[in-house]
């Protein structure tokens, strides 16, 4: 057999190229898939105007909801999450991680640091900045496995040698990185790698029902697949509105505390528009202008701001934060994972089902990005990158920022951030925490830049994602299709934002994380499928490269 008819036996479908976009609509200037486009755009529109015309009522049905998810469906996520952290974990000590994504001569379209940057931008978002104060400052204050607490705004702290401050001060830094480590990865990287692999090796289109050709078969191409890609539209529409309504709070916060614009519901509604607009002309100029240069943007900015404060911060602290962090989480990623038989009902609810679900959420939109920039990378440094040093920048960034804003405590007896914090201003921590460092103002004006820059990479990454989807996997689908799809992000943050605020926007994330969490296991299980059946073939084809 020679080597053009083996490769060709690989393909579960030979004419899967050409089947990109051959059933689309074209109507008034469209090229859709019209089963998930039109079920998907009329749902949104529908959708957003209820929200819009009766706010009162969704506010309730909104808090019932994430209510009803977090206290009946906390063990789907906390499952779903943990079983994708194994199947990864397999495939970077696996022969399987050897494997090229495209195969064995295909070449990386951007290089390492590019590709990471890329990465980061879309993956990390707005959720890094917006919690990396909060989130470590609220676990120390009330600590999960109801551990003693040992925060008191009203007393003396007993100091950083305090053996319970220490306790506590770990077990908080394990419980970011539980939210925002491998299980929060874990869903990206599947999601990517199905997606690489069934595209760039078996010539399937880039669309989220790919991954399951090896279930459905031609089905595929069928309801079955139109059902799995409108699902994905709607996490993705759904997961992304938290974080645009997140980084609209905190930046309207910020331009009120540095420059006292009022921080009202006007002001995160127009400045939602402003980086909508912004985040639209970015999706115009393609992936490799306008997305590509402001994710190498973003992390410069990211960048610079990490390192100004660990170095006028307690930098000894924050690498000992790190470390002992670090250990503490690998000590408790059992019991983290673990539902049964909890008593800190409060943290597993409010805090893991929500971030976890988040994530998933998340999944088909990062990981189709991903995979759409991916190609030419074995499935080894697919998973180191995505999974592993993600998880430890993150423990970093929180050690670096939440460290600082607990360490001005414990230190010095600032309270600024712990009140802050405790009083459910998240979005004001990281100001607050800048307040004890130099160049105050500076510095929370660099943190606004990089919020709006996040705001804008998040916005335009998830319009390019659901364009794609809902154009039958096409990567070029007309001007008019994106446009309507990153103005559509914007108005389903703003319906949220303002039909009930945050536990609107967890509602959010709980409610289209459910479903998609079994769409994400069956991508895991039909990739190990494809990968155990053309295992012998791939690597016969590949270069005993990391």
């Amino acid at each position: 057999m020679d080597k053009n008819a083996e490769e060709i036996q690989l393909q579960p479908d030979p004419k899967a190229s050409s089947r990109v976009g051959q059933d689309n609509l074209r109507i008034f200037g469209l090229d859709i898939n019209a089963p998930v486009f039109l079920t998907s755009s009329l749902a949104i529109v529908i959708f957003v105007v209820v929200t819009l015309v009766f706010p009162n009522q969704a506010t309730v049905v909104f808090e019932n909801l994430r209510l009803w998810i977090t206290s009946h469906l906390d063990w789907v996520f906390l499952l779903t999450s943990s079983l994708l952290v194994l199947f990864c974990l397999y495939l970077i000590v696996s022969p399987l991680g050897r494997i090229r994504l495209g195969g064995k001569d295909a070449v990386p379209d951007y290089s390492t640091a590019t590709w990471i940057a890329m990465l980061f931008s879309a993956g990390l978002a707005i959720g890094l900045v917006y919690f990396g104060v909060a989130e470590p400052v609220h676990h120390f204050q009330q600590p999960p496995f109801n551990m003693t607490k040992v925060y008191d705004a009203q007393h003396p702290s007993p100091g950083l040698d305090d053996p319970d401050i220490q306790a506590t001060w770990d077990i908080s830094l394990a419980a970011i990185t539980f939210h925002w480590g491998l299980h929060g990865w874990a869903g990206y990287a599947v999601v990517g790698l199905a997606l690489a692999y069934f595209t760039y090796n078996r010539g399937l289109p880039l669309a989220l029902r790919s991954a399951f050709y090896p279930l459905l078969g031609r089905r595929i191409w069928g309801w079955p697949g139109h059902v799995i890609d409108t699902l994905a539209v709607f996490a993705t529409l759904f997961g992304l509105a938290p974080s645009l309504g997140l980084g609209a709070e905190q930046v309207t916060s910020g331009l009120n505390y540095l420059f006292d614009i009022p921080d009202t519901n006007t002001t995160k509604v127009a400045l939602i528009i402003l980086i909508t607009a912004i985040a639209t002309a970015s999706v115009l100029s393609g992936i490799n202008v306008g997305i590509k240069r402001l994710s190498q943007i973003n992390i410069c900015i990211t960048l610079c701001l990490f390192l100004f404060v660990l170095a006028v911060g307690p930098t000894g602290v924050i690498f000992s934060s790190f470390f002992r962090g670090l250990a503490s989480y690998v000590m408790e990623i059992v019991p983290f994972s673990n539902w049964i038989g909890r008593t800190d009902t409060y943290f597993i609810h409010d805090w893991s089902a929500f971030q976890l679900a988040w994530w998933i959420a998340w999944g088909p939109f990062v990981g189709t990005f991903i995979a759409r920039i991916s190609k030419g990378r074995t499935i080894r440094q697919f998973m180191l990158c995505v999974l592993i040093l993600p998880m430890l920048v993150s423990l970093l960034w929180m050690s670096t920022f939440g460290g600082t804003a607990i360490s001005q405590f414990l230190t010095h007896g600032y309270t600024g951030v712990m009140e802050t914090v405790a009083a459910g201003s998240y979005e004001l921590a990281l100001f607050k925490m800048f307040e004890r460092l130099p160049l105050t103002k500076l510095a929370s004006f660099v943190s606004i830049v990089l919020l709006i820059i996040f705001f804008i990479t998040s916005s335009d990454s998830g319009s390019l994602v659901v364009d794609t989807i809902t154009a039958g996997g096409k990567l070029n689908a007309p001007v008019i299709q994106r446009v309507f799809w990153c103005s559509a992000e914007g108005f389903v943050a703003m319906a949220l934002l303002l039909g009930g605020g945050l536990k609107a926007l967890q509602a959010a994330a709980l409610a289209s994380g459910l479903p998609f969490s079994l769409v994400i296991l069956g991508m895991g299980i039909c990739t190990w499928i494809a990968l155990r059946k053309g295992e012998r073939e791939d690597l016969n084809h590949v270069r005993p490269v990391a």
